[in-house]
Protein backbone atom coordinates (compact mmCIF):
# COMPACT_ATOMS: atom_id res chain seq x y z
CA UNK A 1 0.00 0.00 0.00
CA UNK A 2 1.12 3.27 -1.31
CA UNK A 3 2.43 6.05 1.24
CA UNK A 4 -0.46 8.11 0.04
CA UNK A 5 -3.52 5.47 0.63
CA UNK A 6 -2.12 5.16 3.81
CA UNK A 7 -2.02 8.85 4.74
CA UNK A 8 -5.65 8.93 3.04
CA UNK A 9 -8.06 8.07 6.05
CA UNK A 10 -9.90 10.92 6.90
CA UNK A 11 -13.68 10.41 6.26
CA UNK A 12 -16.16 13.25 5.52
CA UNK A 13 -19.30 13.93 8.87
CA UNK A 14 -21.96 11.63 6.88
CA UNK A 15 -19.64 9.09 6.40
CA UNK A 16 -18.82 8.82 9.88
CA UNK A 17 -22.19 9.52 10.99
CA UNK A 18 -23.07 6.11 8.42
CA UNK A 19 -20.53 4.05 9.90
CA UNK A 20 -21.17 4.97 13.14
CA UNK A 21 -24.88 3.70 12.65
CA UNK A 22 -23.81 0.47 10.46
CA UNK A 23 -20.64 -0.54 13.09
CA UNK A 24 -23.44 -0.13 16.28
CA UNK A 25 -25.71 -1.84 14.59
CA UNK A 26 -23.59 -4.92 14.09
CA UNK A 27 -22.69 -5.04 17.54
CA UNK A 28 -26.08 -4.75 18.91
CA UNK A 29 -26.95 -7.19 16.77
CA UNK A 30 -24.36 -9.37 18.02
CA UNK A 31 -25.16 -9.07 21.68
CA UNK A 32 -28.75 -10.39 20.71
CA UNK A 33 -26.85 -14.03 20.08
CA UNK A 34 -24.65 -13.67 23.06
CA UNK A 35 -27.96 -12.91 25.35
CA UNK A 36 -30.01 -15.47 22.97
CA UNK A 37 -27.26 -18.36 24.65
CA UNK A 38 -26.53 -16.67 27.82
CA UNK A 39 -23.14 -15.76 26.87
CA UNK A 40 -21.16 -13.24 28.20
CA UNK A 41 -17.88 -11.23 26.97
CA UNK A 42 -15.04 -8.92 28.38
CA UNK A 43 -14.96 -5.07 29.24
CA UNK A 44 -17.60 -2.97 29.43
CA UNK A 45 -19.59 -4.90 27.48
CA UNK A 46 -19.31 -8.23 29.46
CA UNK A 47 -19.73 -6.41 33.08
CA UNK A 48 -23.21 -5.04 31.53
CA UNK A 49 -24.05 -8.45 30.59
CA UNK A 50 -22.87 -9.58 33.56
CA UNK A 51 -25.00 -7.11 35.97
CA UNK A 52 -27.98 -7.52 33.34
CA UNK A 53 -27.91 -11.45 34.22
CA UNK A 54 -27.82 -11.08 37.72
CA UNK A 55 -30.58 -8.03 38.29
CA UNK A 56 -32.83 -8.27 35.27
CA UNK A 57 -32.31 -5.02 33.66
CA UNK A 58 -31.85 -4.14 30.49
CA UNK A 59 -28.31 -4.44 28.78
CA UNK A 60 -28.47 -0.93 27.06
CA UNK A 61 -29.51 0.59 30.20
CA UNK A 62 -26.77 -0.76 32.08
CA UNK A 63 -24.06 -0.54 29.63
CA UNK A 64 -24.54 3.60 28.61
CA UNK A 65 -24.11 4.18 32.79
CA UNK A 66 -21.09 2.27 33.13
CA UNK A 67 -19.67 3.64 30.58
CA UNK A 68 -20.68 7.43 31.68
CA UNK A 69 -16.69 7.58 34.16
CA UNK A 70 -14.59 6.77 31.14
CA UNK A 71 -15.15 9.71 29.07
CA UNK A 72 -13.36 12.10 30.58
CA UNK A 73 -10.33 9.92 30.20
CA UNK A 74 -11.54 9.72 26.40
CA UNK A 75 -11.36 13.29 25.81
CA UNK A 76 -7.45 13.93 27.63
CA UNK A 77 -6.19 10.70 25.97
CA UNK A 78 -8.10 11.01 22.52
CA UNK A 79 -9.75 14.03 22.60
CA UNK A 80 -13.10 15.85 22.43
CA UNK A 81 -14.02 14.79 18.50
CA UNK A 82 -12.82 10.65 19.48
CA UNK A 83 -15.21 11.34 22.69
CA UNK A 84 -17.82 12.44 21.16
CA UNK A 85 -17.67 9.82 18.53
CA UNK A 86 -17.35 6.93 21.62
CA UNK A 87 -20.05 8.48 22.84
CA UNK A 88 -22.84 8.49 20.29
CA UNK A 89 -21.73 4.97 19.31
CA UNK A 90 -22.44 3.70 23.42
CA UNK A 91 -25.63 5.35 23.04
CA UNK A 92 -26.58 3.96 20.03
CA UNK A 93 -25.87 0.79 20.74
CA UNK A 94 -27.82 0.73 24.24
CA UNK A 95 -30.41 2.20 22.49
CA UNK A 96 -30.79 -0.35 19.53
CA UNK A 97 -30.34 -3.65 22.04
CA UNK A 98 -32.89 -1.98 24.07
CA UNK A 99 -35.58 -1.86 21.30
CA UNK A 100 -34.94 -4.51 19.00
CA UNK A 101 -36.79 -6.83 20.30
CA UNK A 102 -39.31 -4.65 18.90
CA UNK A 103 -37.88 -5.69 15.60
CA UNK A 104 -36.04 -8.73 16.01
CA UNK A 105 -36.80 -11.60 18.29
CA UNK A 106 -34.54 -15.19 17.85
CA UNK A 107 -36.96 -18.53 19.11
CA UNK A 108 -34.28 -20.66 18.81
CA UNK A 109 -30.23 -20.83 17.62
CA UNK A 110 -27.42 -23.21 17.81
CA UNK A 111 -25.00 -22.42 20.80
CA UNK A 112 -21.75 -22.72 18.69
CA UNK A 113 -23.55 -20.63 15.50
CA UNK A 114 -24.50 -18.25 17.99
CA UNK A 115 -20.65 -17.90 19.16
CA UNK A 116 -18.99 -17.52 16.00
CA UNK A 117 -21.49 -15.61 13.97
CA UNK A 118 -21.71 -12.97 17.08
CA UNK A 119 -17.53 -12.64 17.06
CA UNK A 120 -18.12 -11.72 13.36
CA UNK A 121 -20.92 -9.38 14.25
CA UNK A 122 -18.76 -7.40 17.13
CA UNK A 123 -15.36 -8.19 14.77
CA UNK A 124 -16.73 -6.17 11.95
CA UNK A 125 -18.72 -3.29 13.92
CA UNK A 126 -15.69 -2.81 15.83
CA UNK A 127 -13.74 -2.24 12.70
CA UNK A 128 -16.23 -0.02 11.66
CA UNK A 129 -15.96 2.31 14.32
CA UNK A 130 -12.34 1.72 14.89
CA UNK A 131 -11.82 3.17 11.36
CA UNK A 132 -13.83 5.93 11.66
CA UNK A 133 -11.95 6.81 15.25
CA UNK A 134 -14.72 5.75 16.93
CA UNK A 135 -15.04 3.21 19.93
CA UNK A 136 -17.58 1.42 22.69
CA UNK A 137 -15.79 3.35 25.49
CA UNK A 138 -14.77 1.61 28.42
CA UNK A 139 -11.85 0.17 29.84
CA UNK A 140 -9.85 0.83 26.45
CA UNK A 141 -9.73 3.94 27.39
CA UNK A 142 -8.72 3.56 31.29
CA UNK A 143 -6.33 1.06 30.26
CA UNK A 144 -4.72 3.76 27.72
CA UNK A 145 -4.65 6.30 30.27
CA UNK A 146 -2.58 4.19 33.07
CA UNK A 147 -0.12 3.07 30.44
CA UNK A 148 0.39 6.74 29.80
CA UNK A 149 0.14 7.56 33.87
CA UNK A 150 2.19 4.81 35.39
CA UNK A 151 3.33 2.25 32.86
CA UNK A 152 1.32 -0.35 33.59
CA UNK A 153 1.08 -2.27 30.03
CA UNK A 154 -2.66 -2.02 28.32
CA UNK A 155 -2.76 -5.06 27.12
CA UNK A 156 -1.73 -6.85 30.31
CA UNK A 157 -4.52 -4.81 31.88
CA UNK A 158 -7.18 -5.58 29.41
CA UNK A 159 -6.58 -9.45 29.95
CA UNK A 160 -6.55 -8.96 33.58
CA UNK A 161 -10.07 -7.04 33.16
CA UNK A 162 -11.67 -9.57 31.24
CA UNK A 163 -10.73 -12.86 32.96
CA UNK A 164 -11.62 -11.21 36.17
CA UNK A 165 -15.14 -10.31 34.15
CA UNK A 166 -15.27 -13.67 32.84
CA UNK A 167 -14.61 -15.00 36.06
CA UNK A 168 -16.92 -13.21 38.17
CA UNK A 169 -19.42 -14.25 35.15
CA UNK A 170 -18.98 -17.79 36.25
CA UNK A 171 -21.91 -16.80 38.91
CA UNK A 172 -24.82 -16.45 36.71
CA UNK A 173 -23.72 -18.32 33.83
CA UNK A 174 -22.38 -21.93 33.24
CA UNK A 175 -19.14 -23.84 32.17
CA UNK A 176 -20.45 -24.31 28.26
CA UNK A 177 -21.80 -20.68 28.11
CA UNK A 178 -18.23 -19.84 29.52
CA UNK A 179 -16.72 -21.72 26.61
CA UNK A 180 -18.71 -20.48 23.92
CA UNK A 181 -17.82 -16.65 25.28
CA UNK A 182 -13.98 -17.30 24.66
CA UNK A 183 -14.93 -19.12 20.96
CA UNK A 184 -16.58 -15.84 20.40
CA UNK A 185 -13.70 -13.52 21.91
CA UNK A 186 -11.63 -15.42 19.58
CA UNK A 187 -13.41 -14.52 16.55
CA UNK A 188 -13.99 -11.48 17.61
CA UNK A 189 -10.00 -10.64 18.26
CA UNK A 190 -8.95 -12.80 15.41
CA UNK A 191 -11.02 -10.16 12.80
CA UNK A 192 -9.40 -7.14 15.14
CA UNK A 193 -6.14 -8.63 14.80
CA UNK A 194 -6.37 -9.13 10.79
CA UNK A 195 -7.99 -5.91 9.86
CA UNK A 196 -6.54 -3.48 12.27
CA UNK A 197 -3.29 -2.39 11.38
CA UNK A 198 -1.57 0.40 12.11
CA UNK A 199 -0.40 0.71 8.10
CA UNK A 200 -4.01 1.61 7.35
CA UNK A 201 -6.21 2.73 10.15
CA UNK A 202 -5.17 3.93 13.70
CA UNK A 203 -8.01 5.39 16.40
CA UNK A 204 -5.53 8.52 16.86
CA UNK A 205 -6.84 12.18 15.99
Amino acid sequence: MSEAAVANTNHKWFEDAFALLMGTSLVSFGVLFLKQVGMVTGGTAGLSLFLSYNFHIEFGTIFFLVNLPFYYLAIRRMGWLFCLKTFTAVALVSFFTNTQAQFIQISNVNPFYAAIFGGFLFGTGFIILFRHKASLGGFNILALYLQDKIGLRAGWFLMAVDVTIMLVSLSVVGYFELALSILCGLVLNLIIGLNHRSDRYQVTN
